[in-house]
């Protein structure tokens, strides 16, 4: 265990969002249940090969829907070099893939915030899918004294440890006091028809579970962070994309580069980058500098300060599409709420309940008539970045909190929450304010790149043909 409490290290959240990511989500995510995201995958690769070299690109469309998770759809594509991976998304993005030597079918939460991958490898009452290692003749444990247990595990949030068989075991911990341990190993993994040997990977055996109905949907989950351990660095990408559409129900998933003439437009803002260990900082973390937000026309009379981290790394920024909605911190956050307030006042009404916190964060929610077909005109709140903007308006801006009436009236709540209120030093962008945005997640360059798109006709576009 770290020697003391790390309220904003999160470089791994777990399979549900609601237990293993303090980092990016309330604990109290199961509310949101409602809200799945089903997602099929189909890999367009450009070289056959049975690794990921840097030059191929995946592209994987995506689908959204609302209520139960329907039945996965399938994209027949006539490119002799397709594959297909199911993928949907229930809160967080999950995909399914092969692993083992024969191979089994597991499903992994897809984590940008996360390194390590891991596997639930024992059976217990409440897991519906494990993996069994027994079974799988390419399955290798790593010792505890080889360089990958000595070296590599440095960004992980506890050391690892040797077990008594002498192999090199990992406990990730979490702030909700739920945690997950087993030992790491290599094992092929396939995805699509590619596959890649000694893939490292956590092995897990035991934990600590307070939403063990949520563990029983998947079956571990896939680091995709910038450290040395993550997949995405693993299988070798440069980079990755997505595009979540705020129209329909459709998306893209591009691993590797995007290459299309089409995407013009996209302003980029350096990864702020930290070799020194901070207690508060995670350093393979997609971290980028926010520098001032504004309302309508209005910038929030904060200084620069306000939003770079201190010397014990709170404070820093997060893109996080593993994160729902947006977070603040708190003097950041009664800044926005309090200018948000003031020009939307005449055009929506406040839900004058003091005790009312959505998600135990989001304390700014309105009453809006059940019968209305869209919103108001609402101001417009932008985050600055180092050399890029992402704007937030319209139906973006409030979620309509499910199954909440005040008399014939929705309960609608502003999809800013504060972080203090969660215990997390830092700023989190959210994957909702990220709709109709192109985000590309540039790792050889150190840069997040946005453009305002089309997320639903950027699948069409790609030949998604949804």
């Amino acid at each position: 265990m770290d020697p003391e409490p790390r309220p904003l290290h999160y470089p791994n959240p777990t399979t549900t969002t609601q237990l293993r990511k303090p980092k990016r989500t309330p604990p109290d995510m199961a509310s949101l249940q409602y809200y799945l995201l089903q997602l099929t995958i189909f890999l367009l690769s450009l070289h056959q090969n049975l690794c990921f070299p840097s030059k191929q690109t995946l592209v994987l469309p995506l689908k959204k829907t609302l209520g139960p998770p329907p039945h996965r759809a399938s994209l027949q594509l006539s490119s002799s070099s397709t594959s297909r991976l199911p993928f949907h998304h229930n809160v967080t993005l999950t995909v399914t893939v092969s692993v083992g030597s024969p191979p089994q079918k597991v499903t992994m939460v897809l984590d940008t915030g996360s390194e390590l991958s891991w596997l639930h490898c024992k059976r217990a009452p409440n897991l519906n899918s494990i993996f069994n290692y027994q079974s799988s003749s390419s399955y290798v444990p790593i010792p505890c004294s080889s360089p990958v247990c000595r070296t590599k595990t440095r960004d992980l949030t506890n050391p690892v440890s040797c077990d008594p068989k002498k192999l090199c075991h990992a406990i990730l911990s979490y702030a909700d006091a739920s945690s997950i341990e087993g030992n790491l190993a290599y094992e092929t993994f396939v995805i699509g028809s590619s596959a890649r040997p000694r893939t490292i990977f956590g092995c897990m055996d035991s934990g600590l579970s307070s939403h063990s109905e949520e563990d029983a949907k998947t079956t571990g989950l896939m680091g995709m962070n910038r450290g040395s351990l993550s997949f995405v660095n693993q299988m070798g990408f440069p980079k990755f994309s997505y595009c979540i559409s705020g129209f329909d129900s459709s998306g893209v998933l591009i691993l590797g580069d995007a290459n299309v003439a089409w995407l013009k437009g996209i302003n980029y803002t350096p990864l702020v980058v930290r070799s020194d260990p901070l207690p508060y900082f995670d350093r393979v973390a997609y971290t980028v500098q926010l520098e001032g937000i504004k309302v309508g026309a209005k910038m929030l009379p904060l200084p620069k300060s306000a939003f770079e981290p201190d010397h014990t790394g709170a404070g820093q920024t997060m893109v996080d599409s593993g994160t729902q909605f947006t977070f603040l911190l708190g003097p950041v956050y009664t800044a926005l709420k309090t200018e948000f307030i003031q020009q939307a006042r005449g055009i929506l009404k406040t839900l004058d309940e003091p005790n009312f916190v959505f998600q135990g964060a989001m304390d700014l929610c309105y009453r809006v008539e059940s019968t209305r077909t869209g919103l108001p005109e609402l101001p417009r709140v932008s985050l600055m970045f180092r050399g890029a903007e992402m704007s937030v308006s319209g139906e973006k801006l409030l979620y309509r909190v499910p199954g909440v009436l005040r008399g014939r009236d929705s309960v609608y709540c502003f999809t800013f929450g504060n972080s203090d209120l969660l215990g997390i030093e830092a700023f989190v962008i959210g994957h909702h304010h990220q709709q109709n945005v192109w985000m590309e997640f540039d790792l050889v360059n150190s840069r997040v790149g946005f453009a305002e798109v089309r997320c639903d006709l950027a699948g069409r576009r790609l030949g998604m043909g949804l």
